[in-house]
């Protein structure tokens, strides 16, 4: 057996509204609850469990990886919404986008401040 990784909680100001934010930034199904969480799920099986509790809040970072063209679906509904978004992590090159690693890159924050990637 190989080791994957399942779900992770991720603490929220309002989970309802984070994970709608995701799901529908980056085009994935609706959240569905799962106990006192609302769980979106990834195409790799791994789910991010939304939890609201303002006591736990603090900015991560979540990183996805997108094809080209999922890509220029999710910074289209990025720019669609007038979201701020970003070439790199510390936030400093806004309406940016990088090229690091060959591809492309951007940043942009979920209703909690989480750092999203792209």
């Amino acid at each position: 057996m190989s080791i994957t990784l399942n779900h992770t909680i991720v603490y929220a100001r309002n989970r309802d509204a984070s994970a709608a934010f995701l799901a529908e930034i980056l085009g994935l199904p609706e959240p569905k609850p799962f106990g006192p969480f609302l769980a979106v799920q990834l195409d790799n099986g791994v789910t991010l469990d939304f939890y609201t509790d303002d006591h736990q809040t603090r900015p991560e970072h979540y990183a996805f990886l997108v094809s080209e063209t999922e890509f220029d679906c999710i910074l289209g509904r990025i720019q669609r919404r007038g979201l701020p978004y970003w070439a790199d992590p510390f936030h400093r090159r806004q309406g940016e986008i990088n090229t690091n690693d060959g591809g492309r890159g951007a940043y942009f924050e979920d209703p909690s401040g989480h750092n999203l990637e792209i």
